[in-house]
Parts: structure tokens; sequence; C-alpha cells
């Protein structure tokens, strides 16, 4: 069958193929250098594949992020976290899902420019064949060149997207840094959170503004590479606004921060020391880089992407490692309560509200909250939310207006900030510039705190069960309990951080009693959430009491009325379930 000393069996028709076509076959099926040599076929059969290139096909147009991470899973994710926030979570999860495409796009092209440049480096090098079998070595080519021909025309660099930092603004403990942790945990990127409070300009008693940097690098062992996409949380942003005094002195903890801030928001490179990294030995003077004073080879890849101990100019002992960074693709979410802004969004939108026929402002119990009917402009402002995305912030809200018994619609009057609030309030208009993304996260009120209490994952009772549970002990809060334990920390007006003030009181006893003791069943009713008496106890044997007393204020619960005599008759009940005093085991 073979009537030629040159020849290949095509796997199609059953022929031998021409010297000329065989040319073309190699031409085509060999590897990226296209050559072969004598020592291939004396080392066995190996196959190289190519993962580096550029994906072909369909899969070549699939996201970058992964699958199935769009905004609405995003914010999906976070609906198992924070509780209520609707329009916040929307805007901070589209905004994140860009900012991160954006960053993927970047080093994909980064990624192509490389190999593109490896593969044309291949192609046009002359290969000279080593002693060992196998080993090739290419010599030098001009790389100049190789950019100019093969890299413009494949990737296209015209395109540059900017990042947008986003702003979340509102009271305490509404779950702004709580917002961004989580995020930072779905997307697993380097999270760091710094206090602006802490924060002076640069020479003066205080912490640097490149200290938040510096806490993102050693959140991932400082790796410039990760850092360089991660997430930084500046919180209490409010306390550098910059105050208006009459002494000629400067600003340094408001202004002067605001103005350090600027390039590290907008993107810039820093020169960030490793404080805790020393060097083994010294660098030997003219010998050259990751060589030591005893011959030995320093670990050159773990400083990959940094200047080492061994840079010029450096000493050994007294400076760690000097890590350069990029902050162009870091994140940054600044959060703050911004105390006293809702007065000046509320002036600015009702300047005109003066006249006999003009709308009458409102006084509600929530400083952040006006009524709906009360502003013609935010009425129409809000319209047009609503019909643009808004409809589930719109549910929360006509939610919160039947849970309180009102008739009118109420909205968060932060929602309504723009950048002229923002400079009125003491913010450089650079900086707020900066700022393209602004969120508004409203107030708590009961319903919502039940909710806090109960829906999360991490949520509080789930912890403090497991807390008890560690233990041997079952812990059970009852309806009832839960909504006087949410009218308690809307009282002291922190937010949800008043739940666990509240719970951190309520069972300070249980948790000293319970362990090692013979109590296995720990209920909180509604008389032990008043502090009317202590929880009720119940041992081993007490099982069935112990359901029975929850479910007893759990029917009360459900008919929505508690007649007194019901509540003294549940509460005498309830006694004869005590054990009595527990004994230590």
């Amino acid at each position: 069958m073979m009537k030629r000393g040159l020849g290949i069996l095509s796997p199609y028709r059953m022929r031998v193929l021409p010297s000329s076509s065989l040319a073309v076959w190699n031409r085509n099926n060999t590897m990226s250098c296209g050559r072969y040599y004598t020592s291939d076929f004396t080392s066995g059969f190996t196959s190289t594949v190519n993962i580096k290139g550029p994906v072909q096909g369909p899969l070549g147009k699939a996201g970058v992020l992964g699958k199935g991470i769009t905004p609405r899973s995003l914010k999906r994710y976070l609906d198992s976290y924070v509780i209520s926030q609707s329009r916040a979570k929307r805007v901070i999860s589209a905004a994140v899902y860009n900012h991160y495409l954006r960053v993927q796009s970047i080093r994909r092209r980064e990624d192509e420019k490389a190999e593109l440049l490896r593969i044309a480096r291949e192609k046009f090098a002359h290969p000279l064949e080593d002693e060992y079998p196998g080993q090739e070595l290419l010599s030098p080519t001009n790389l100049e060149s190789l950019k100019q021909d093969h890299t413009q025309e494949d990737v296209d660099f015209s395109i540059e997207i900017q990042k947008s930092n986003c702003l979340l603004l509102g009271p305490s403990g509404t779950g702004k840094t709580l917002i961004a942790k989580t995020l930072a945990k779905i997307l697993d990127v380097p999270f760091s959170i710094s206090d602006c409070t802490s924060f002076t300009q640069a020479g003066y008693v205080g912490e640097d503004v490149d200290v938040c940097v510096q806490r993102l690098l050693a959140s991932c062992n400082w790796d410039t590479r990760r850092a360089e996409t991660g997430i930084i949380c500046l919180d209490e942003v409010d306390k550098i606004s910059s105050t208006k005094t009459t002494s000629h002195g400067r600003d340094v903890s408001g202004e002067g921060v605001q103005q350090a801030l600027l390039k590290i928001l907008e993107g810039t490179t820093l020169q960030i020391t490793n404080p805790k990294s020393r060097p083994s030995s010294p660098q030997v003077s003219g010998a050259p880089s990751g060589v030591s004073q005893s011959g030995g080879v320093t670990s050159s890849f773990q400083n990959f992407g940094s200047f080492g101990p061994a840079y010029p100019g450096n000493s050994s002992s007294t400076k760690g490692e000097i890590h350069t960074i990029d902050t162009s693709n870091i994140l940054f979410i600044l959060c703050g309560a911004f105390n006293g802004i809702n007065k000046i969004i509320l002036d600015r939108i009702s300047k005109h509200s003066i006249g006999f026929n003009a709308p009458v402002r409102t006084r509600l119990s929530n400083p952040n909250a006006i009524s709906f009917e009360g502003i013609g402009g935010v009425q129409n402002f809000y319209n047009a939310r609503v019909h643009s995305g808004w409809r589930e912030h719109a549910n929360d809200v006509d939610q919160k207006s039947l849970a309180t018994g009102s008739k009118q619609r109420t909205v968060n009057i932060l929602d309504f900030t723009e950048p002229k609030d923002l400079i009125s309030f003491g913010f450089l208009p650079e900086f707020v510039g900066r700022l393209p993304v602004v969120a508004a996260l409203d107030t708590f009120d009961e319903e919502t705190l039940v909710r806090v209490l109960s829906e999360p994952r991490n949520s509080l009772l789930r912890q403090y069960e497991q807390l008890f549970n560690m233990s041997g002990v079952e812990l059970r809060f009852t309806p009832m309990a839960l909504r006087q334990i949410a009218k308690l920390a809307i009282a002291m007006d922190t937010g949800a951080r008043a739940l666990r003030s509240v719970l951190e009181k309520l069972l300070s006893d249980a948790m000293f009693e319970a362990p090692g003791s013979s109590i296995k069943y720990i209920l909180i009713n509604l008389a032990a959430a008043k502090f009317e008496q202590p929880p009720l106890y119940f041992s081993r044997g007490q099982r069935d009491r112990f359901q029975g007393a929850f479910a007893a204020e759990d029917t009360i619960e459900l008919n929505h009325s508690v007649q007194p005599n019901q509540s003294k008759n549940l509460s005498n009940e309830c006694e004869t379930y005590q054990p009595v005093a527990a004994e230590a085991t």
C-alpha cells in the first residue's frame, strides 16, 4: 500500500498522501515551534496542549466571573445575611459586579498579551537543540517589533473602563459594613476595614491613609496580585468632613485626610513596607539579586511583584520588604452615618414650600423619614424610581407604613442624596466626584428587627442557640419575647447592634447557671424578656413541659391579643414547670 517512502495514510480516505501534502499537514499539526528533532523519536510518545491561549468556540463568550455570578445572584446572597435594605443591596450588587467584570477583563487582556508575545517569540526565534533530549534554546528576538506586529491587531486596548467607588450612608447598625463583608466573602477576594477616625495628614500624629492598603496586603499574606483586586472598606468616613472654624490652623484630620485619599481612590502606585518581614541574610555588595552571602539562592519567587530587601537603597537590618501595589483596581466602599445630612437634603428639596398653597412638612418619629404626599418633588422622584426598578424597595416602604398604621407613605430622605448635599456636609468636590455610586440604608423598625434576630444564616438566635448547645442545653425564644427584645433594641437607638446588648443582659444568668448543672432546657418567654421574672429552666425529664410552655405562649401570639388574666394564668402555669434548684453535677 505504501508506494513512496514519504507518505501518510489519510484518516478519511485510504490513500497515500504525497510529500507536498505531508509538509502542509506537518505545518498545521505540529507544536508551536513547528519543528521536529532527532531527540523527539528517542524520548517516547509525548503530547502537549496549550492551555494558556484564548478560549475558542462558545465558551470564549462566557462570563468571566464564573457560572451564575450575576447582580441578581449577588443580591440573593446578600438577602440571606442582610435583612431589608432592598435598594442599597440592588445598587451595591450591580456596582460590584460591574467592577469585577472590569478587573477580570483587564487581567484577561494582560494574560492574552503576554501569551501572544510568547507565541510570537517562539515562532520567530531560531531553535538550537541542546545536548539533553527534548531541550531547546531560543535565540533572542526584537520584542518591540513583536509587540507592534502581533499584539495591536489582536487585542484592543483603546477602551479603558474607569472604576466606580461606592458610598453607603445610613444610621448606625443598619448593615453597611455587613454588606461589604458579605460581598467580599462570596467573591473570595481580600478584604480589610479601616476606621477613618484615626487617619491624619502625613507628618502629624496618627495613622497615614495608606495604612488601609497595608491592612489589605496583610489580609492576603502580602500577595500583591491578589490585593490589587481586593475591597477596602473605609468606615466612619463622615468623621473626616471638614470643619468650618475661624482659627487659622490646618484641618489635618478632615480636609487633609480627604486630599490624601484623592489619589488612592482614583488609582495610584504605592510602596508599602512589610514591618514583619526581615531578611535572613544580608545582601553581598556586587552580588547578583537573589544570591545570599553564603552562596545559596534566596527565595526570589516568594517576592515576585515586589522589591525585596536587596533593592538598592534598602537597609536589610532596619527595613522589611517593600511591596509596590497599584490601587487602580481596588474597590473602595466608604461607609458613614452622616448625622445631620437629612436636614440639608430636606431643605434643598423643600425650599419652594413657602406660601399659602404650599404643602406642609409632616413631622414623623423617624428623623430620616418624610411624608410621601408632603412634597411634590419627592412624589415625582419616587414615582420615577418605582417605574425604573424600585418596586421591591417600594414594597418595603408600603409594608412599614402598614405596620405602623400610617395612611401616608413614607420614604427614606437619604435616598435623595446628591453630590451638592455631601459638599454642604463638609466634603471636597474632588472627593465627592470620586464616589459616583451612592446608596442609602434605612432605619430598622420592630418588624425588621424581629427578622434580623431569626432569619439570617448567622442570626443572633442561631449563635446563642449554638453556644448553649455546646453545653448540652437547648435554648428557645417565644415569638412574643422576640418582639419585646426588638422593642428594647429600638429604645437604645443603636440599630441592630442593640440586639446583642439586650440578649447578653437577658441571658447573663442563664449562661452562668446552665453549664455543668441539671438544666437541659431554657425558655425565654414574654415575662423574662420584660425582665419581670428569670428565664424558665427545665431538667432532662421535663421536655414535655418545656414544649407545652412554648406552645401555650405561641398560641396567644397567633391570636394577636393577650388578655391580662391570660398572661397571669400563663405565668402561674409556667412557674410550676421550673425545676428545683439546679445542682451541679
